[in-house]
């Protein structure tokens, strides 16, 4: 993992930052992001894992090419973070320099709030992991600029969380995972939002104030679940398993805002999203809404996008670009729902009213 190499110049700059000269056009100083493969953008790239997304098509209609972003183009958080004035957020992996004072991305394909989901594609990176990487890289500017100035400026930046996909996607619905046989769906649920709780405080505790936490979308009706499905239609026992995870969630945010001083959190209802871009497909111009642009088999999810598979020509008209992800144009409708929509899609204000507290 590359360090940051700090020079007396980065320090000034830092300082500078810290002390309100903000680059003009920013809403906030910096943006944290930590989740899943729908917000990665690269960090298992070095590692030993099979869930990784660094090679062509991925990426094709991305400028950097394949990043390691599980998708065509941008994610939602890249979306979000153009809209908040900031550059697109580096990964952890590769951020060096003065790039970490506006903020960095620790999202890891696979991963989930508890440490054995994914284990099947081997590296990840789950949420414990990259909060104790989210530390490294306080403890580097720490040193250099002071903890008051450190606490001061983190208390402004926004934490983008997105975490608990796969903990059912690979986790309670794998076949070799003992996980269902252990709890049922509100047991489980109960499980992760208790350890998440947990997590969430401790990064309150490492300074974080303004929280935009996703709740997790219909996961019943990703091309994977539906080439499973004999009538073709999403799995309603599928999206009804991951419901009580998003309601604890609510409940949970609810109470963080209540328990936890000078802490603001909001709640990104994906789920809803989704619901609003697959009820009024054609007025976003979407015509393929359950099968991937790149993909084999049933509903195109059988097999997900395979090095130098040649995808869909019309991408911006597909809702999924893999088994698993959006397209880059659900991505960014998605990124301005969060960031400027009403209190159907994300409550109890959205992220441009957060980052204006």
């Amino acid at each position: 993992m590359a360090k940051l190499q700090v020079s007396p110049i980065l320090i000034l700059v830092i300082f500078m930052v810290l002390n309100g000269v903000i680059i003009k056009g920013q809403n906030v100083p910096a943006m944290f992001i930590f989740g899943d493969s729908l917000i990665d953008n690269g960090n298992n790239n070095n590692m030993a894992s099979l869930a990784k997304a660094n090679y062509f098509p991925y990426g094709i209609d991305f400028n950097g090419g394949p990043t390691g972003r599980f998708s065509n183009g941008y994610t939602m958080v890249d979306e979000i973070a153009e809209l908040l004035g900031l550059p697109l957020i580096p990964a952890y992996n590769g951020a060096t320099g003065n790039e970490v004072l506006q903020g960095v991305n620790y999202a890891s394909a696979a991963a989930g709030i508890l440490d054995a989901t994914g284990r099947n594609f081997v590296g990840r990176i789950p949420f414990d992991q990259q909060l104790r990487n989210f530390e490294d890289t306080l403890n580097q500017i720490r040193g250099n600029i002071g903890a008051e100035n450190l606490a001061t400026q983190l208390a402004k930046c926004i934490f983008f969380i997105g975490m608990g996909s796969n903990d059912y996607l690979n986790n309670y619905l794998m076949p070799n995972y003992n996980t269902k046989n252990q709890y049922n769906g509100q047991q489980y649920a109960n499980l992760l939002v208790q350890t998440y709780n947990n997590q969430l405080n401790r990064l309150y505790n490492l300074g974080a104030r303004r929280f935009a936490i996703a709740g997790l979308g219909l996961l019943g009706c990703t091309p994977s679940i539906l080439s499973q499905s004999l009538s073709g239609s999403c799995s309603q026992e599928v999206n009804s398993l991951v419901q009580p995870f998003n309601e604890n969630v609510k409940t949970m945010l609810g109470n963080l805002n209540n328990n936890l001083p000078d802490s603001r959190f909001i709640f990104l209802d994906s789920t809803r999203m989704f619901q609003e871009i697959l009820s009024n497909a054609r007025s976003y111009g979407f015509t393929e809404l359950n099968r991937g642009c790149c993909g084999l088999g049933r509903n195109r999810g059988q097999i997900t996008c395979l090095p130098m598979q040649t995808p869909c020509p019309n991408r911006n008209q597909y809702v999924f670009w893999d088994a698993f992800h959006p397209t880059e144009a659900v991505n960014i409708l998605m990124g301005r729902m969060a960031f400027s929509g009403n209190t159907n899609f994300v409550y109890p204000i959205n992220i441009q009213q957060l980052a204006q507290l």
